[in-house]
């Protein structure tokens, strides 16, 4: 009988020692994100862009994936990575130019940066 007793008890305690479940946090991490007003016009303004042409949220395309950008920039650099989406860039992320978007404003620059930057792991 101690040797069941003693097999539940260590059952239990590994049971109880497992941590938090990680996929309940990532979903309630998703769910506040999706909520959140830059992510959602953000997300509008890419969509209806030629944005998903060269680059992906996870991986690497033409372009760097936006959560390679997310993680190499702050909201700091909202204003300089808009002026690289309306007037182009090359050199920071290899060889290949980023194209210019000249009918893109500013402000809708700005409004997908703020999206990427959420992105951030």
């Amino acid at each position: 009988m101690k040797k069941y007793f003693l097999i539940s008890l260590v059952c239990c305690l590994a049971f109880a020692c497992q941590g938090p479940d990680k996929t309940a946090a990532a979903t309630t991490e998703s769910a506040d994100l999706s909520s959140n007003p830059d992510y959602q016009k953000g997300l509008a303004l890419i969509a209806k862009s030629d944005c998903l042409t060269c680059h992906n949220v996870d991986t690497k395309v033409t372009g760097p994936a936006y959560r390679d950008v997310a993680a190499k920039y702050t909201s700091a650099d909202v204003s300089m990575l808009a002026d690289k989406i309306v007037k182009g860039g090359q050199g920071v992320w290899g060889p290949i130019p980023m194209t210019p978007h000249p009918g893109v404003s500013q402000a809708d620059a700005e409004q997908m940066v703020k999206y990427i930057l959420l992105l951030k792991k």
